[in-house]
């Protein structure tokens, strides 16, 4: 795996304060939530997290239209910024989808506020070249989801005349 440059560069504002779509990425309530293509769940029972330099996340996903399949991922985290960032090595296996070898792959998520209370998300993703295609579709279903999840946990305030 190349190290140098990411194959998937994200920059993205979501519509809530830094510190709760930090607990999106970190709070495995908050993940099973979200993470992963539409359709896809993490069972809460399946998922480990411990959220410091040196710790790791650790969770499986499933695919409800194809039951055989078992993504288990692992990551091994290098650096972890509290609010701020999450940086790690994740190992990919299990009964993948097809096409889809066990692999390595680095993300760097970075947490910046943005005006009126909303946060920008940097996301770096290195990876082997052939799970580009599939990770930015990922990607682009699972940030539905989490604006989704998002919103349910950060109700948009209404004002209202009395």
């Amino acid at each position: 795996m190349d190290r140098d440059d990411p194959q998937i560069v994200i920059s993205r504002v979501v519509d809530a304060p830094r510190d709760l779509v930090y607990r999106a990425f970190t709070d495995p309530d908050h993940l099973a939530a979200w993470w992963g293509p539409i359709g896809n769940s993490l069972p809460r029972e399946e998922m480990d997290f411990d959220i410091r330099p040196g710790g790791h996340q650790r969770w499986t996903e499933l695919f409800p239209t194809q039951p055989g399949l078992r993504v288990d991922v692992h990551i091994d985290l290098t650096d972890v910024a509290d609010g701020e960032l999450i940086d790690g090595v994740a190992h990919v296996t299990g009964q993948l989808p097809e096409g889809i070898e066990p692999h390595e792959t680095r993300m760097r998520v970075e947490f910046h506020d943005e005006a009126d209370g909303r946060t920008r998300l940097e996301i770096r993703q290195w990876l082997p070249e052939r799970l580009v295609g599939p990770a930015d579709q990922g990607w682009n279903e699972a940030f539905s989801k989490l604006d989704a999840a998002l919103t349910n946990a950060h109700p948009i305030a209404v004002d209202v005349e009395v």
